[in-house]
This record gives structure tokens, C-alpha cells and sequence, in this order.
């Protein structure tokens, strides 16, 4: 599943970090916890509740980006007697510091998740939690939820188990320095088994249909006086590490449908009009997708490393909106409702407690599994609320997400303001048919088109200001506040379904790709695949010229496109069909 992280290096006072707490304040995004829940998690990083086992003798070692201080995993991997592997996978135990119906529970189930934006993070839990006394560490002992899954020479899982325990990590290590020890051959055998692992469990997801998708780290780089999008391509060690999760997920699932009572994630099967759209993005993007060649291979041939993949890559991710939590206790759902689609099985989130409020839960439904005790009492009183807090979380990370996108695209595109760029119609509003989205080649933007604004330009009624005030542009709020009466939830929560990136929703790529973006914002395009939850794509024809006089946009086909409008905070990116 994708990692969706975005990054800008800027000063504090520069217009894009201006724009982007701007957003924050718009969303009311809190910017601080609360006395009362500061107070409690004092407490708790002194006192949590420890288990009996001590478990502290296993060399645990995490694997994540430089610098994280959120560690919901641990690992440790050996070989078992007689071919196959152990995975033990220690999972940060909140629930050890976080009381039922005290003030850090009703804070974390207010926040949902922790948030990530190009310039900082507001985390679920506060940071003497999340990144101290709950965080996996190393060097630090931490209660957790120890899972044991053998696997056998296949990769396919053998027997599972989990339970508390105490650990300790003894490195943390990092996706680069991973890859380099493997591939020199210098890496203790540990580590060096997450290659093994990895490789085999990424052969059973094609051989079940599953997809991963491998896209890459994106910085926001001011140079000069405008700015420019770095990439850093994942690694195959992302894609290994990611596959531990996606094996827990798929464990702790079939734990709980085992038991009667569980929460799963799952998606629908991909509609045929999201993939039509993908299609036409592929050819905006010269991206080659043979006759016949079906999606999971296709993600499977592409090069992250090439600018116009890691855009296609990242507009892939909105074949992942649709995806929520279904509760069952007692009869379990039939297996259509309860599967993954892109997991291509059944699936559960549990891995990220530190950053996501489901998976205490997840986490709990699972230790009274396989103890064959019931459930406990606050978990089973919660289940049932727990897919709309998930999915309002959703929604919020999607909008905040869209807004960031918004304004980052707007802040690589603000100096060429009246330079035209080739790019390729994507999608066209039905009831305005000279209104739609076109998807730039170099730079790898999208935005909105008006060719009835071309007309207006040309009578001189509407300029590059004039577009965007029609529009209803109003930046980070005015694009945030229209794209929620939309109702386009973005893919949310999704990002990390099957692996351990940071995420941050998996929407559209900043100054890449994407699902429609600042068009869906202005209530003018909807893509196909977010109709079901957007409502009438259109809205009232309230705004811009009569679409009489021009003609409409060429769905499916290139056009030349002047750039009229694109500030951060003011307006998000806008153009016109070039005459």
C-alpha cells in the first residue's frame, strides 16, 4: 500500500508554511492537548501496566525513516528448524498507558489519527506517549503486543500467536542503511532475513491478486525564487518491511473471524469508470499500458524512479477510496464484505497504535482470541461506533490532504503564471462540458481547465485574478470548505493499509498526480470514482461565463493549456485552453 509522505524545507514566514497553518486554523486542527489529557499522560509514562512476560532477551530492531520517534514495531526474524522462518513482531502496547473512558481515550477518540502535513505532524497520542515511554525505542524497555507467526518454506503462515510482553529494541535502523547492509552482504542474519521474507510474501500477493504500491517520498525544495519537487524512490527494504505488517494484518483478521468478534478493514473491487480514468491519465503521463495487461502487473512493471510513474503511482491510489471497518460480533461477514481488494484478502489494522485509534482495539479483540477469552468489556461497547470515528477521520485527513496538494501545486506553479504547458484532458464535467481536469506531463500537475474562461479571457472579461475569483477560489479555506461539501473522503486513513510508512491519507501527489484535486475542490469536476461519495459533481451554475461559446474539452486526448492563476493561500492551480 502506499506511503504518502510530503515535506517542505522552508523558512517559517514564506508563503507556502503561511498558507499551510492557515489550513490548520481553517480545520481546526488542534494545536496542543489539553491540560487535563497532558496531565494523565505523565501518569502514565511513570506507571503503565506491565505484563509478566519479559521478553526483553529477543535483539529486537526497528525499521523506519530517519529521525522517527513514533516506533509502533519491532522485529526480529530467524530460521526455523526445519525450514521455514519466526517472525516476531512487537506491536506498541497503548493500551498499557491509556485507561478506558479517561481523558487520553476521549482525546485519542477525538483525533483518530495523527496527522501529517508537509511542515509537521500532530500526533494521536502526546509525545511523552507516542514518542517516549509507549514508543518502541531502542535501548528502552516497553510493553507491547508480542506477535509470534511461523511461517513455512513458502512464506504461507503456519501458526500464529500474540501476547503481552515486555521488549526491548536493541537498533533503530532505517530503510537506507537496511538496503546497504543487505545488499553488501554485511547485515546479521536478522536483518538480512527480511529479504527472504519479504520476498516470499510479496510472491504470494501476485500470486493472490493482491498490489503494493511503491511510491516515493516527495520534499517541497525552495530554490531561487520559486519551488521544485525532489523524490526519494522507495527501496525493495521498504517494500520487505512493509510486508510484515500486511502478514500481521492478515493474521489478526483471521483471528478474529475465528473468534466471532473483530473489526476488519476492507475494500470494494475497483469500478470500472476509476479504472477508465486511469487509463487516460496513463496516456496523459506516457505511462504504457498494454492491451490486455491487467492493473496489479502493470503497478508491477513501473519504475518509481521515473518522474512520470511515481505520478501514475500516486493517482493509482484512488482506486483505494472506498475502503472502512466492518464490525461483527457474533456471525462473522460473508467473505465478499470482509475482504481487501487490494490486499486481495482478509485484513485488519493493527499495527499502528501509536498513530491510529483502531488498532487498540484490533490489538485487544486479538490477545482474547487467543487466550479463548472474551473480548473485554470497553472494547465491545466501542465496536460499534469505531467505523464512523474512522471514517470522520478519514474524511478530515482527506480534506486536509487535498488542501496541502492544493497548495504545494500552487506553489511550484506560481511563477509561471501565463506559460503554456501540453497536457491531457482526464476528466470533463458532464453538465459543463468546457469545464474538466488536465493532467500536466512536466511539471506532473493537475488542475482545473475552463475553456469558457478562455473566452472570457479573450473578451478581456476574466485574466489570471479574474479566473480565479470566478472560480471561487479562496485558497487553503475556500478549497478545503468546497472539496467537504463535495464529500470526496480521498483515500483517508489507506495509506499505510499494508505497510508502515507515515501515513498521511494517499490522495493525490503534490506537484505530481492526481484524482481531480483542485478541480473536485472547486465543485466543478468529480472524478468517476469518487461520484458515489461526492453528490452532484457540479453543483449550481452559479459561476464563470455561459460554456455556450466555447467548445467543449477533448476528453481522453491532449490540450495546450495556459497556466492563469496559482498562489498558495490565494489560489489554487487554474488554466485556460491556449489559443
Amino acid at each position: 500500500m502506499p506511503q504518502r509522505i510530503l515535506r517542505a524545507d522552508d523558512a517559517e514566514d514564506a508563503p507556502l508554511r503561511t498558507a499551510l497553518r492557515r489550513l490548520r486554523a481553517d480545520e481546526d486542527v488542534p494545536a496542543a492537548f489539553p491540560p487535563e489529557v497532558l496531565a494523565e499522560a505523565d501518569r502514565a509514562a511513570k506507571a503503565p501496566r506491565l505484563p509478566e512476560r519479559d521478553a526483553t532477551d529477543i535483539p529486537f530492531y526497528t525499521v523506519d525513516p530517519p529521525g522517527s520517534r513514533d516506533l509502533d514495531q519491532a522485529v526480529h526474524l530467524a530460521r526455523r528448524g526445519g525450514g521455514g522462518f519466526r517472525v516476531r513482531y512487537a506491536i506498541a502496547d497503548v493500551a498499557a498507558f491509556v485507561v478506558p473512558g479517561g481523558a487520553l481515550d476521549a482525546e485519542a477518540r477525538r483525533r483518530v489519527t495523527t496527522l501529517y502535513f508537509p511542515d509537521t505532524r500532530v500526533p494521536l497520542h502526546p509525545e511523552q506517549l507516542s514518542e517516549g515511554a509507549a514508543s518502541l525505542l531502542p535501548g528502552q524497555t516497553a510493553p507491547a503486543l508480542l506477535w509470534e507467526i511461523d511461517l513455512d518454506s513458502s512464506g504461507q503462515i503456519a501458526e500464529v500467536g500474540v501476547a503481552r510482553a515486555l521488549v526491548r529494541s536493541r537498533a533503530q535502523l532505517d530503510y537506507g542503511g537496511v538496503q546497504q547492509a543487505i545488499d553488501e552482504g554485511t547485515a546479521e542474519e536478522p536483518v538480512a532475513l527480511l529479504r527472504d521474507v519479504g520476498l516470499l510474501r510479496e510472491e504470494l500477493e501476485r500470486e493472490r491478486g493482491g498490489i503494493s504500491l511503491g511510491i516515493p517520498e516527495q520534499e517541497v525544495v525552495r530554490r531561487g525564487g520559486g519551488y521544485t519537487l525532489e523524490y526519494r524512490a522507495p527501496l525493495p527494504a521498504d517494500g520487505w518491511n512493509a510486508q510484515l505488517s500486511l502478514l500481521t494484518g492478515m493474521a489478526a483478521a483471521d483471528l478474529m473471524l475465528a473468534a466471532g468478534t473483530g473489526v476488519l478493514r476492507t475494500l470494494p473491487p475497483a469500478r470500472r469508470d476509476a479504472l477508465t480514468y486511469l487509463h487516460r491519465v496513463a496516456r496523459a503521463l506516457d505511462v504504457d499500458w498494454p492491451e490486455g495487461l491487467d492493473y496489479p502487473e502493470l503497478l508491477r512493471s513501473l519504475n518509481p524512479q521515473m518522474a512520470n510513474h511515481a505520478a501514475f503511482l500516486q493517482q493509482c491510489t484512488a482506486l483505494l477510496r472506498g475502503a472502512g471497518y466492518t464490525v461483527f460480533d457474533g456471525a462473522p461477514p460473508a467473505r465478499r464484505a470482509a475482504v481487501h481488494a487490494a490486499v486481495a484478502e482478509k485484513y485488519a489494522h493493527c499495527t499502528a497504535p501509536l498513530r491510529r485509534l483502531v488498532d487498540r482495539y484490533a490489538g485487544e479483540l486479538c490477545l482474547a482470541a487467543v487466550a479463548g477469552e472474551p473480548a473485554p468489556g470497553w472494547v465491545r461497547e466501542a465496536l460499534g461506533g469505531i467505523p464512523e470515528l474512522m471514517a470522520e477521520g478519514a474524511r478530515r485527513a482527506g480534506r486536509l490532504e487535498r488542501g496541502c496538494v492544493d497548495l504545494v501545486e500552487a506553489a511550484i506553479m506560481s511563477g509561471r503564471i501565463g506559460e503554456v504547458f501540453d497536457g491531457h484532458v482526464v476528466e470533463v464535467d458532464e453538465r459543463r462540458p468546457t469545464r474538466g481536469t488536465v493532467q500536466l506531463y512536466e511539471p506532473a500537475v493537475i488542475g482545473r481547465v475552463d475553456a469558457a474562461g478562455a473566452e472570457a479571457a479573450r473578451g478581456d472579461a476574466v485574466g489570471a485574478g479574474g479566473e480565479a475569483g470566478t472560480a471561487g477560489a479562496s485558497g487553503a479555506s475556500g478549497e478545503a470548505g468546497a472539496d467537504r461539501k463535495a464529500g470526496v473522503s480521498g483515500a483517508g486513513g489507506e495509506a499505510d493499509a499494508a505497510g508502515t510508512g507515515r501515513e498521511a491519507g494517499a490522495g493525490r501527489q503534490a506537484g505530481g498526480s492526481g484524482a481531480g484535486g483542485a478541480a473536485r475542490a472547486s465543485g466543478a469536476v468529480v472524478p468517476p470514482h469518487a461520484a458515489d461519495s461526492a453528490g452532484s459533481p457540479a453543483g449550481p451554475d452559479t459561476d464563470g461565463p455561459d460554456s455556450a461559446a466555447a467548445e467543449p474539452l477533448p476528453l481522453g486526448h491532449r490540450l495546450r493549456v495556459r497556466l492563469t492563476a496559482a498562489e498558495p493561500g490565494v489560489s489554487p492551480v487554474r488554466f485556460t485552453p491556449a489559443p
